[in-house]
């Protein structure tokens, strides 16, 4: 009967793999994948002091993983996921419409979080979108990857206003959305992206002068607005082979009156307090704070470091993002801003806790702090 079973374990492992195989195999014939840095570009980035042996680094020692093999990974993620990883309903949302966005005074700033980090950060009379990943499905191959607990967003990409700016903090599939960025890129100004991100958004069709690649600590200025690129500690690649082919960033938005931070995807480390002394303090941090996991604690933060990251650059508030989305890590949908909520308030930092679609004013008005994890679907 042992026998028996470790032939079917193994069985189930060589499936998972020849369907992994076949997936890549598909994939690469899609354009989602599309997009790679030209020689002199590559040759370039080794100015930038992070990039070696063609291949970006982080400014500490980093492992993408540090415990189990990645099949290993994998199983437990198919078979062995947390009872609650997926909601038991649709998350709560408050739907917007173009107008909503638009009928403002400039020195109003909000900031309207989308579910995962997909954001709108209203300041100094710009739209800029953070990591607008603003499908349903993703990536090339979506019945392999995590489908959107909701089946609707709170706006669409056809119904945003024009759009100033899209950040992009790294090229993973939940955060640089190939269907997104094509419905984007005639609405949109600019497009600021880590080094070497910019070789997919023309390979999508975005014209060449809206794109905008920047090294960390590199700055832009729009009226009324400062840009800044600051560094993260993570990994890129949209595929088996191109793994920290582009770098990765965190972002800071200063105006005369607000400061945002957004941290992109990460690991907790010595940047965070670095990025608060330089820009700080932050009226608010979009702080990543969601699948995660011991093994790759390196790459993502556990919540009670997003906490202590916030309080690093210095931030008045935090909104917990990389969440409410998708599933993506074994832990249930809600145990992030469970978590975070219980520390910020052990630390005393104040967090924020919108419904999807739900502004959040700046400086004028009580933060949303309303528990609505606790009783959905009851």
């Amino acid at each position: 009967m042992l026998s028996s079973l470790r032939l079917l374990g193994r069985l189930m492992v060589l499936l998972l793999v020849l369907l992994l195989v076949a997936g890549v195999a598909f994939a690469n014939l899609s354009p989602e994948l599309e997009g790679n840095p030209t020689k002199a570009q590559r040759a370039a980035y080794a100015n930038s002091g992070h990039y070696q042996e063609e291949k970006f680094q982080n400014l500490i020692p980093t492992s993408v993983n540090t415990g189990a093999s990645t099949v290993a990974m994998l199983w437990k993620f198919l078979f062995q996921k947390s009872p609650e990883a997926a909601p038991p309903a649709p998350l709560p949302m408050q739907r917007l419409d173009s107008l909503s966005i638009t009928r403002k005074t400039a020195d109003v700033a909000r900031v309207t979080w989308f579910g995962h980090s997909a954001s709108l950060v209203e300041m100094a009379g710009k739209n800029i979108l953070l990591d607008p990943m603003l499908s349903v499905k993703m990536g090339p191959i979506s019945w392999v990857t995590p489908t959107r607990y909701n089946s609707q967003l709170a706006i669409t990409a056809e119904e945003l206003p024009p759009i100033d700016a899209v950040l992009i903090s790294h090229d993973h599939y939940d955060h640089l959305d190939y269907q997104t960025i094509r419905r984007l890129k005639d609405k949109t100004q600019h497009f600021y992206v880590p080094l070497g991100v910019g070789a997919h958004l023309l390979a999508w069709g975005v014209a060449p002068e809206k794109v905008h690649e920047l090294d960390w600590n590199d700055s832009v200025q729009l009226p009324g607005l400062t840009i800044i690129s600051t560094p993260a500690r993570h990994f890129s690649g949209r595929g088996l082979t191109n793994r920290n082919s582009t770098s990765w960033s965190s972002w800071v938005l200063k105006s005369a009156t607000t400061r945002v931070f957004f941290s992109g995807d990460g690991g907790y480390g010595p940047h965070f307090r670095t990025i608060g002394a330089q820009h700080g303090p932050f009226d608010l941090a979009l702080m990543e704070c969601g699948q995660y996991d011991e093994q790759w604690s390196q790459i993502h933060m556990m919540p009670e470091q997003s906490v202590q990251a916030s309080l690093d650059v210095r931030a008045r508030a935090m909104l917990p993002v990389h969440w409410g989305a998708f599933t993506e890590a074994n832990h249930a949908w809600n145990d992030p801003v469970r978590r975070a909520t219980a520390e910020a308030q052990r630390l005393h930092l104040p967090l924020t806790t919108p419904v999807l679609g739900q502004p959040v004013v700046l400086g004028t008005t009580p933060l949303p702090q309303l528990p609505w994890w606790q009783t959905l679907g009851r």
